[in-house]
């Protein structure tokens, strides 16, 4: 699969601090790609290379095969955490300003604003400043600004930050829509049920370092314990218990259920999942049966911990 951005040994230095240290990363083409780290690893300082607010002090970046120059401005569409607006100006003249320093007509700029403003229902809002609107309804505002161009890579920082969950849930079908016309996206979150939702691949960068990077299914796979919860009705607890600890490591777990069954985690070790099953059903019936698949949550907090 071809890339729309690659980062190669890149190192950012601050006096004797490095937020970077020879950190590499590829972004696929058409992706959705979560960057991950605890504050201060040194995410932020990698996406203010990217968008050539500050320049690297080693490596080099390439967006869609090219060496990042001036012009891929127009390619980038960025939303900060901290969001970049002005707050005494109106939110339409902002806008067309906005837009024209990504090199957008005035004409093609207001025919796109008309578009995104009648999509997320703030036509309305033409008129005011941003400094009287609400932080989501800013928020809103600033989406618009970060995608009306049609770039061809997004980059958002906490991008549901200050979001009602209904406005969170438009702003990702939006996100997917954009994604499915062909942006890439990459987005820096803690939010991590939202790395599960929407990203294909992950990065993980702490202390200055690329500690992972992959399709977020491969990542997953890798981190897999073979540990299965099990919840079985049974009137034999004792023989049902000497049977399993023949062959498998067990520990007590909890989980929702609708039953009142014994609840166990199994870890299967060199056995199969046929295996337990078998055993299962020859002592009681089974009315739960679910392999523990790390979530990113638990990778996250693993790697940066180890």
């Amino acid at each position: 699969m071809s890339s729309i951005l690659e980062v190669n040994k890149v190192v950012k230095t601050y006096g004797d601090y490095t937020a970077l240290n020879q950190v590499s990363l590829t972004v696929p083409k058409g992706s959705i790609y979560g960057l991950l780290g605890p504050n201060g690893a040194g995410k932020t300082s990698l996406i203010r290379i990217i968008n050539q607010i500050t320049l690297p002090d080693g490596g080099e970046i390439l967006l869609d095969g090219e060496k990042l120059n001036p012009k891929h401005v127009q390619y980038i569409g960025y939303m900060p955490e901290e969001r970049g607006l002005y707050k005494s100006m109106k939110v339409g003249e902002q806008c067309l300003y906005l837009a024209q320093l990504k090199g957008m007509s005035k004409t093609e700029a207001k025919t796109q604003l008309d578009y995104w403003f009648d999509k997320l229902d703030i036509k309305g809002w033409w008129n005011k400043k941003i400094e009287e609107l609400s932080k989501g309804m800013a928020q809103k505002v600033q989406f618009v600004v970060t995608v009306l161009h049609k770039p061809k890579l997004l980059i958002l920082d906490e991008p549901f930050s200050g979001f009602d969950p209904v406005n969170a849930n438009l702003i990702k079908d939006e996100l997917l829509e954009l994604n499915k016309q062909g942006t890439s996206i990459i987005f820096s979150t803690h939010r991590m049920e939202s790395v599960e939702e929407l990203c294909d691949y992950i990065a993980l960068i702490h202390k200055s370092n690329k500690l992972i990077e992959g399709k977020l299914s491969d990542v997953k796979k890798e981190f897999r314990t073979n540990n299965y919860e099990v919840g079985i009705l049974t009137d034999n607890i004792e023989g049902l218990m000497y049977d399993l600890t023949q062959k498998f490591t067990l520990s007590q777990t909890n989980f929702k259920s609708l039953n009142d069954e014994l609840k166990l985690e199994i870890n299967l070790g060199n056995s199969t999942p046929n295996e337990l099953l078998h055993i299962l059903t020859q002592r009681g019936q089974v009315t739960h049966f679910l392999e523990k698949i790390p979530s990113v949550n638990d990778i996250f907090i693993k790697t940066v911990t180890q």
